[in-house]
């Protein structure tokens, strides 16, 4: 319900959603993924804003492909052009571009941006990214650990590098599909204390488990896939030195995937910047961070339908 009294469905945070509602995108974007036409006159006459105060490659052009594939129409609002929360207020974003169009993708530096959008908005408002959560994206990892390990509860995820908003929404998804899932980040770095206590307990409802570790190579052991982000994100610039400096030894190389199970495979939500989160590894055999990115697609696309059709 938003400020107006509205019902209407948002995707915020990807622990706003139940296990049972992320095995039906799970379901879902298979589907869309084997027939990614099949739904190509849901959204007929629909139109989404992609409304970004950072640039994007995966995010905006899968939404906007995607969008088209389901018979809709996509615009993309660049940061120069809205400069919310400077320019005007967040909340006059989201009341004007609400009588306007369909949905709203935004892609945010302050999460309380996406919460105000969500609050004002008469529109189903997604989060594409904010600086505390990522969930199309943990959605869209979770759907790629499912197609090579059928039953997730056989999976092994081990998060190394920064805890930041992807950790964080990976820790969700990860805790209610039953997911085992380990964490290493150098002290200062760990995921939100909030969000990681609220994962332990999901996994535990759920059989599985959720952990922490100073050391990368005890995260490691015993995974079939091992995630990495870059540990210096966007508006992160002036701690490039000092990051560079904290985060060494967690790195993903051959090293560390000595401690993991034998072909396990290496995740990234890219940009990657090898050499530094990742070695070259990252481009031999067992890395499927393409399959990643195109999965953005296809989970994005159920996302879509779940919010605006059900």
């Amino acid at each position: 319900m938003n400020k107006c009294g509205i019902a209407k469905k948002d995707l915020v945070c990807a622990g706003e959603l139940g296990r049972e509602e992320i095995f039906e995108l799970i379901e879902a974007a298979g589907k869309l993924k084997k027939k990614p036409l099949s739904k190509r006159r849901a959204l007929k006459n629909k139109t989404l804003a992609l409304l970004f105060q950072k640039p994007s490659n995966r995010t905006r052009i899968s939404f906007e492909v995607g969008m088209k594939q389901l018979g809709g129409h996509a615009m993309y609002l660049s940061p120069q052009e809205i400069d919310m929360g400077v320019r005007e207020p967040v909340k006059d974003v989201a009341c004007v571009l609400s009588r306007y169009v369909d949905v709203i993708v935004a892609r945010v530096y302050k999460h309380e941006d996406i919460l105000t959008l969500a609050h004002y908005s008469t529109v189903p408002v997604i989060n594409g990214l904010s600086d505390f959560c990522h969930p199309c994206q943990a959605l869209a990892d979770i759907f790629t650990i499912k197609e090579r390990c059928k039953n997730l509860k056989r999976a092994h995820l081990a998060y190394v590098g920064d805890g930041n908003n992807v950790c964080n929404s990976l820790l969700m998804v990860a805790a209610f599909t039953g997911t085992k899932m380990t964490v290493s980040t150098p002290k200062g770095y760990e995921p939100n204390k909030e969000v990681f206590e609220k994962a332990v307990n999901i996994a535990k409802r759920n059989a599985s488990s959720v952990e922490y570790f100073v050391d990368p190579a005890m995260a490691a052991k015993g995974a079939n896939f091992i995630y990495t982000d870059v540990w210096t994100s966007m508006g992160q610039e002036s701690e490039r030195e000092k990051r560079l400096k904290d985060f060494q030894g967690f790195q993903i190389n051959e090293t560390l995937m000595g401690f993991a199970e034998k072909d396990a495979l290496i995740m990234h939500c890219l940009p990657a910047h090898r050499g530094e989160e990742v070695s070259d590894i990252v481009d031999g055999k067992n890395s499927i961070i393409y399959d990643q990115a195109e999965n953005r697609m296809h989970m994005q696309k159920a996302i879509l339908l779940k919010l605006m059709c059900e």
